[in-house]
């Protein structure tokens, strides 16, 4: 019997390009949806907190908020005493008594620190006698407490458009208050199967007859990826009821149908689909392996995928044709799977003129990993879900020796490494340029330390990038004075550093920064918040400080809108921040120095994809609209660091 042949058999990469080239691969419509319908959905925005979180600086444990500087040489043999003040500071309770030194006041896990107050002593350090607290041991500045916005600091941005949603991103979006989310619509799929020999599963077998794997296995990997699979059945080898079937699958964003690509005299899919409305079959025929018979169409607009019946082959055409499809329809970044070097123990034979995918065990050896085929051809329902990953063979080799070293791509969804790692000070503009570096394809982690700190882990190699704004007294100029052969500057922006307060605050109106320095001394009860030691902003503190040392000194928050909630609660009464953060927290602001904020680089990796993307957004004119839209300054730079 004659066996019609495929239309024509082309190479992975090309039946791509023809695929992508007849679809509209843009997101799907966004919808907003209650927060309890929120998980297993994909982010249709980039969510900016309101607020902070905590919301107030709180205690971490039962005991005594204090100043820690009245503890200093406190032990069981030498304590020291301190005043008890008369209240009990309970959670959800608003402190009315400031610490002042030599005081006390009893506190809760998670109530809120009373002003005056930078440490918490547990209650098992010490020991109340009438109206006094016995001090059994020292504490430091910021012991067991938490600083307003230390962990979301309002107007961070917490969660990226196209981010998948978990129960730890459910959660972060009830930590903000947020009742209820943009997401794309789900993508419709609709499968059916084909084949007189195809039964549903719980069905009897007869022989010759399969369970309909391919449906079930299909379906949930359409639910993994954050579809909506509609399974509408088996249909036999009948080209009138296949007609029927797919005029009515049509009405879906995907179709896949599970068998009938073989272009033998009983599948008959493809004759079908060769009737449908334009452009119709793009491709019929990958020189794959497994996967040969895959046939791709389009229907109209709709994305029509013809998968083999042979359970390996159907699953991993799946996900390298089918999977990233659904990706683009729900705004993803374009899944990257993970690689480790591996040996062959054994000879695997190859067949020329089609690149093959062979499926691995990873086992642990002495000297690294071997990879062990499994060998259980594209039949094998069991292939896909025991392997570890694929060996790519590309497709003019005919064998792959015992003992050769093969680069293994991993099929397991663990958390992937992401493709820039920022160490160094924090900015809200260095969230603009990350949200901008995924719209891009590219993950990114922020750990802020302050600039030194970055400096140093750039110089190590330790981050990818490092933001820092340091200033050289010597020279009065920012960053480039503390650069070495082992790193490289990529010119950031600038940005206006000031004091802030309350704008109901009178004693600051008036004032500008000089007169501010100058009226400090004589300004009765002020509280400052300070900046960790390390950060460019300390520097300019220190300068503007000089000898004086106002209560609050020792406080250490270790960013921006650290200082700006703590001023905004009224834990303080100034600091010092960015012109942006007091904008966002509606604070006074009295311009202290404009600086430079740029990007120290190690040269090793200057080259890398990601970071060459990152160095193409600080010039991108879009980019740069949204950090000028934020308050930042751009523009050419004299040799003193100012803006012209």
């Amino acid at each position: 019997m004659r066996q019609e042949q495929f239309l024509e058999v082309i190479d992975r990469d090309e039946a791509e390009r023809r695929f992508h080239a007849a679809l509209d691969l843009g997101p799907l419509p966004a919808e907003e949806v209650p927060l309890e319908r929120c998980l297993g959905r994909t982010l249709a925005e980039d969510v900016f907190a309101p607020v902070d979180v905590p919301a107030f600086d709180r205690s971490n444990m039962d005991g005594y908020a204090l100043r820690a500087e009245d503890t200093f040489g406190a032990s069981e043999q030498a304590p020291r005493r301190l005043r008890l003040n008369r209240e009990l500071i309970a959670s959800g309770v608003v402190p009315r008594i400031q610490v002042a030194r030599g005081t006390a006041t009893a506190i809760a896990t998670g109530a809120v620190i009373p002003r005056g107050a930078d440490a918490v002593l547990l209650v098992e350090a010490t020991d109340e006698e009438g109206d006094e607290l016995v001090v059994r041991r020292a504490v430091t500045p910021g012991e067991a407490l938490t600083f307003a916005g230390s962990d979301i600091a309002r107007g961070e941005l917490v969660l990226h458009d196209g981010e998948a949603l978990t129960a730890r991103e459910t959660g972060v979006l009830a930590a903000i208050g947020r009742e209820r989310a943009r997401v794309r619509r789900r993508p419709r799929v609709a499968i059916l199967s084909t084949g007189d020999e195809v039964v549903p599963p719980g069905a009897r077998l007869a022989i010759g007859q399969v369970f309909d794997s391919n449906a079930r296995a299909l379906a949930d990997a359409v639910t993994e990826l954050g579809g909506e699979p509609h399974l509408l059945g088996i249909i036999p080898d009948d080209e009138g009821a296949l007609e029927r079937a797919l005029a009515g699958a049509l009405g879906h964003d995907v179709v896949l149908v599970s068998g009938g690509t073989s272009k033998g005299p009983g599948d008959v899919a493809c004759r079908v689909i060769s009737r449908l409305p334009p452009p119709g079959i793009v491709v019929h025929g990958v020189a794959l392996k497994p996967g040969k018979p895959l046939c791709l169409a389009v229907c109209g607009k709709t994305p029509l995928v013809v998968l083999p019946g042979f359970p390996t082959s159907a699953l991993f055409t799946f996900h390298e044709f089918v999977a990233p499809l659904l990706r683009r329809m729900l705004g993803q970044v374009e899944e990257r799977r993970g690689r480790v070097r591996a040996t062959l123990p054994l000879r695997v034979n190859s067949e020329r003129g089609r690149t093959e995918y062979l499926l691995v065990h990873l086992v642990p050896a002495d000297e690294g990993l071997r990879a062990y085929p499994l060998g259980k051809g594209s039949g094998s329902v069991t292939t896909w879900s025991r392997a570890d990953g694929f060996v790519t063979i590309p497709q003019n080799t005919e064998f792959v020796a015992a003992g050769a070293e093969v680069t293994v791509t991993l099929l397991s969804r663990d958390i992937e490494a992401k493709d820039l790692v920022f160490i160094g000070s924090h900015c809200v503009g260095l969230d603009v340029l990350v949200a901008a570096l995924r719209r891009r394809g590219y993950t990114a982690r922020i750990i802020s330390v302050g600039s030194e700190a970055g400096l140093r882990a750039a110089k190590a190699g330790e981050c990818d990038v490092a933001g820092v704004h340091l200033l050289d007294p010597a020279t009065g100029r920012y960053n480039e004075p503390f650069l070495d052969e082992s790193v490289v500057l990529l010119r950031g922006y600038g940005r206006m550093q000031g004091v802030v307060h309350r704008l109901d605050d009178a004693r600051f109106a008036g004032l500008d920064c000089a007169g501010f320095a100058r009226a400090l001394p004589a300004m009765h009860g002020v509280v400052m918040v300070n900046r960790n030691r390390g950060s460019g902003t300390r520097l300019l503190i220190d300068r503007l400080l000089g000898e004086l040392r106002p209560t609050g000194h020792t406080n250490e928050a270790r960013t921006h809108n650290a200082v700006a909630a703590a001023v905004a609660a009224g834990r303080a009464d100034f600091g010092v921040a960015i012109a942006t953060v007091a904008r966002d927290y509606g604070l006074g602001f009295l311009p202290l120095a404009e600086e430079r904020y740029d990007f120290v680089v190690p040269r090793a990796r200057r080259e890398r994809p990601a970071l060459r993307a990152f160095a193409g957004l600080l010039e991108d004119a879009e980019t740069r609209a949204l950090l000028r839209a934020r308050g930042f300054l751009l523009g050419e730079w004299d040799g003193a660091g100012d803006a012209r």
